[in-house]
């Protein structure tokens, strides 16, 4: 299995290992605004495009800011996604050039890039036009939906594959759980959240109490049949809840769809940068 580019690219290992010598990667490393300051950057445009982006996706799904139409939240937010966009490429390339020999064996790198690229297919391609029309899905966007949501679905099954950093799938995991909570409605809501403690109950009295928490033969096995666990109520919630809402004035459960893999998508961007650090 691949784990990192260096398994793709072998033989461009010293133009990576040179790119550090060179610009940008010395303006990076410089005195006066330093690798740390780009991260910053790079971090507070990351917040602002999936802030803006998991807003308006919101109220694709109905919550959030219900009183205008999905419209009038995108036109008043686009400036702010393009901003962001702009600013997590950017400071992309200048800490990444700076970092290249890390970046070029990390897993996690490869899974933050594979989710931008399915986030801005997602969120320009998708999710903002969807939006722009209230709700309505033409044929680009169901074209562009169908090839985001794949690369997405792949970054997310490279994440769970890849040794180290598999356990940020929970990071998507508790993301997706919580937007399910903010959408569902009446009794459904208490009763998803009442068996979501109920398994993190059980999960922890499995893997603490009944197993050693140095028995990793054990241990491996049963957290990933608990992630499984979660992973499948929560979808089951959310299907159940948006096809039981059916079609409304601002579109159906594809819609809904479309709001859930954009903003999930950029937690998986989130996560995976998280874990760049570990491999």
């Amino acid at each position: 299995m691949i784990h990192n580019l260096e398994d793709i690219f072998p033989h461009a290992k010293p133009w990576v290992d040179n790119l550090a010598n060179i610009p940008p990667a010395t303006w990076v490393n410089g005195p006066k605004f330093g690798f740390a300051g780009w991260e910053v950057g790079h971090i507070l445009s990351l917040i602002t495009l999936g802030g803006t982006t998991i807003l308006m996706n919101l109220r694709l799904l109905g919550v959030g800011v219900t009183q205008e139409p999905p419209s009038e939240i995108y036109r008043n937010l686009r400036f702010w996604q393009n901003l962001g966009i702009i600013g997590i490429v950017v400071t992309g390339i200048l800490i990444g050039s700076a970092n290249a020999t890390r970046l070029y064996d990390s897993a996690a790198f490869i899974v933050k890039m594979l989710a931008l690229l399915a986030g801005v297919i997602l969120t320009y391609g998708v999710s903002r036009p969807v939006a722009a029309a209230d709700g309505a899905v033409g044929l680009p966007q169901k074209i562009w939906f169908a090839l985001g949501s794949a690369i997405f679905l792949f970054g997310l099954w490279f994440f769970v594959k890849s040794d180290l950093v598999n356990v940020g799938v929970y990071h998507v995991i508790t993301g997706a759980a919580l937007i399910v909570l903010f959408v569902t409605r009446g009794r459904l809501r208490w009763i998803y959240a009442g068996v979501l403690v109920a398994m993190i109950a059980g999960q922890f009295i499995h893997t603490h109490i009944l197993i050693k928490p140095d028995d990793y033969d054990h241990l491996n096995p049963v957290n990933k049949g608990w992630t499984a666990a979660f992973a499948a109520w929560i979808v089951g919630v959310a299907l159940f809840q948006l096809f039981r809402a059916g079609r409304t004035a601002e579109g159906g459960p594809l819609t809904k769809v479309i709001a859930y893999a954009t903003i999930l998508v950029w937690v998986l961007g989130a996560a995976a940068g998280r874990w760049i650090a570990f491999a």
